[in-house]
């Protein structure tokens, strides 16, 4: 681990348990995140044909992140076509009968609707407030907003088959990992990222010149940049609460606890007795992402904030081996800047004996 650099007494190490089984995808952490860290929002764009996950991914100006994870696969009849498909030669070919899709028509797939086929939600708004908050739309305002929506109407959403289809998702609120070896740390070359008396990472941002070395160094893409300054931005586990005695935001306004915060061991203890709960009601598949491993199998020696997961890893997101670039690196990186010490300390002596030879011949 790298040296910590604030020292208080008393202080231990804390971080994050995030239970994946009891999460929500309210995105309430996201929300608490970006208010107590004055964050601009993001994304935001849940139109047709795209992810609920309005978000996207994690960035310089989005520290907490819920991925939604469907786990809903092909069914029988497409998984037959197929079969048919293969067998008949016809993998990897567009069926007859359907038109070609050009390079540029392919780049536009999935950008939603037209602004003609959304819902006037404001002019319903706006009504219902003329009418009462218990008023339903008026019918010319809902015949209004549907005139170009399917007879049945297929734009809004069935909440009885949304609740039906719930176990076909997974979610997960993603944050930094606060490593115990920190690639993204060894790579700063300015001391902006300096590991706390807590024993997480934190960004300076007065600090950082922008490098980006960070960036490419964190394995599980975490640190980003933030595009109207080029500085790194990335989760700080609310240091500054830490500092008063408060948890974290996010884990503050998570309704169903699926993010903890605490001391690192007791989280540890916390979440072994978490899997061994849930294989106790068969699902065997619940495991620790990041914690609680042998030393050979570490994820990055170890991740300040950890995970139970049912599912593999790369579903969502995260990657099954976590070693640094620059740390996987380190040791030819060493030897080669040791050889090319010890060939320019042999060149600087083989001229120093020659010159003397020189001025001696004279």
């Amino acid at each position: 681990m790298t040296e910590t650099a604030i020292q208080r007494d008393g202080a231990q190490r804390m971080g994050f348990f995030t239970d994946t089984t009891v999460c929500i995808g309210c995105k309430a952490c996201e929300v608490a995140c970006k208010q107590w860290n004055d964050l601009p929002a993001s994304g935001g764009n849940l139109t047709a044909g795209r992810s609920y996950d309005a978000t996207g991914s994690l960035g310089g100006d989005t520290w907490r992140h819920v991925r939604f994870v469907e786990l809903s696969g092909p069914t029988e009849a497409l998984k037959a076509e197929a079969r048919a498909a293969l067998a008949g030669g016809g993998g990897g070919h567009v069926p007859a009968g359907l038109p070609a899709v050009t390079a540029e028509e392919l780049a536009g797939a999935g950008g939603g609707v037209s602004a003609e086929e959304l819902p006037d939600l404001v002019g319903w708004a706006n009504e219902r407030s003329e009418q009462g908050s218990g008023a339903e739309p008026s019918g010319a305002a809902l015949a209004e907003s549907r005139s170009s929506a399917p007879e049945d109407d297929a734009s809004l959403v069935d909440v009885a088959a949304a609740v039906a289809a719930f176990d076909s998702w997974v979610f997960m609120s993603d944050v930094c990992k606060h490593c115990t070896r920190a690639g993204c740390l060894d790579a700063c070359p300015t001391g902006a990222l300096v590991r706390t008396e807590y024993e997480t990472v934190v960004l300076q941002a007065d600090v950082c010149n922008g490098c980006g070395y960070c960036v490419p160094a964190c394995p599980f893409g975490v640190v980003d940049r933030v595009k109207e300054d080029g500085r790194a931005a990335k989760c700080t586990l609310c240091y500054d609460r830490l500092e008063d005695g408060l948890e974290p935001a996010c884990a503050k306004a998570c309704p169903t606890d699926s993010i903890q915060f605490g001391p690192y061991d007791e989280l540890v203890g916390v979440a072994r007795e978490r899997v061994a709960t849930l294989h106790g009601r068969g699902i065997p598949g619940a495991y620790l992402y990041g914690a609680g491993d042998d030393e050979a199998d570490e994820l990055a020696g170890g991740l300040g904030a950890f995970f139970l997961l049912t599912e593999p890893p790369e579903r969502y997101g995260l990657p099954a081996q976590a070693d640094s670039p620059i740390q996987e690196n380190v040791v030819p990186a060493t030897l080669a800047a040791m050889g090319a010490g010890l060939l320019a300390a042999a060149g600087v002596a083989v001229a120093f004996v020659v010159g003397r030879k020189e001025a001696q011949r004279w």
